[in-house]
């Protein structure tokens, strides 16, 4: 079967090209909402064909997101679609690929994909829509959800210990990890941009809100009146301070473990300067542990962006590096090989 060519003009587009012609199937109000039209907004500014564009995705309301998208994509199975993706994406170097799941499809029946995507560092870019819940489902309590959540199957509240999505990534040796939310447009649409320019796995967390089963889990610092106080933008280069004017800020402690302070009481030359680039996560990871939950100051931005070789590329050099050495392969003369039997 020969090869679709790959589109080398891009012509310019609009939101609406980027749009398919299926009717929207999510709850009204639902943050999976903002999130799709935040990228279909984004699309046409990132100088990209559609027909060069794919969105894969596993289970769950978030992985209907291909088909409100007017490109190429996938609706494949739970918690498989970064396994597949990394197939595509290695097979079809050319090709943008992007991976849209939410906190149960990633990182219950997932997780050991999503994990080895990013250690492997395959040129994907995986949005994974966090509200804390299964909504799909009907509201059972997922591997993020906050110790003590009732719900229908923790009727008692729930005794696990969840996930930070970003730890995780950053735990996996990611290159690049992000975290945005579902109420700040500009902001997703900056986050995402990020994670496109980034060459290998780029993982955005997005803060998304389940108004039927989880409602309002973010209201504490996604609000506008408490973003001030609440959100702590990451900015390359710069110390790390919130608040309304700046007077609160990280520092790491004797431990290495970052803490909030009011710059007055230490002098900002303790502030933590954010350092996206630093090839040891210790510090991102230290971040991201800032918050055990969507009730106290959390980080925003990106954690970390390093370069680390990306995985269809050095997979290519070894196939070109082996041919050289011993010439083609013979696919018929392996699959005739010994050991074989006849049945």
């Amino acid at each position: 079967m020969p090869e679709t060519p790959v589109t080398t003009e891009v012509p310019e587009t609009s939101k609406a090209d980027w749009t398919s012609d299926q009717e929207v199937r999510w709850c009204p109000g639902c943050g999976d909402y903002s999130i799709l039209t935040a990228v279909q907004l984004m699309m046409p500014d990132l100088g990209v064909a559609r027909e060069n564009t794919v969105f894969v995705s596993g289970i769950g309301c978030a992985a209907r997101f291909p088909y409100y998208m007017n490109t190429y994509g996938m609706h494949s199975i739970h918690g498989r679609s970064p396994a597949i993706a990394s197939g595509l994406a290695i097979a079809r170097p050319e090709l943008d690929v992007w991976v849209v799941g939410g906190d149960g499809d990633m990182l219950s029946i997932g997780g050991n994909h999503l994990i080895h995507a990013l250690r492997r560092n395959v040129n994907i870019k995986i949005l994974l829509f966090n509200n804390q819940i299964y909504g799909l489902t009907k509201g059972q309590y997922s591997p993020t959800s906050e110790p003590g959540k009732v719900t229908k199957s923790s009727p008692y509240g729930s005794l696990d210990q969840p996930f930070n999505p970003v730890s995780v990534a950053l735990g996996a040796e990611a290159s690049f990890v992000a975290r945005t939310h579902d109420m700040d447009r500009k902001h997703m649409q900056a986050t995402f941009r990020r994670a496109h320019e980034h060459k290998g796995a780029a993982l955005v967390e997005v803060f998304q809100n389940c108004n039927v089963f989880n409602d309002g889990a973010f209201d504490l610092i996604t609000k506008k009146a408490n973003r001030d106080n609440m959100l702590i933008d990451l900015k390359h280069g710069e110390p790390i301070t919130f608040g309304e004017n700046g007077e609160r800020g990280v520092m790491l402690d004797a431990s290495g473990c970052a803490v909030l302070v009011d710059v007055a009481d230490v002098g900002v030359e303790r502030i933590v300067v954010h350092d996206e680039l630093q090839p040891d996560p210790s510090v991102a990871f230290a971040l991201s542990r800032l918050a055990s939950n969507p009730t106290q100051p959390t980080p925003m931005g990106v954690f970390r962006s390093v370069d680390r070789p990306e995985y269809a590329e050095a997979t290519s050099a070894q196939l070109a590096a082996a041919q050289q050495q011993h010439g083609p392969g013979d696919l018929h003369a392996l699959l005739h090989s010994l050991p074989t039997w006849e049945v």
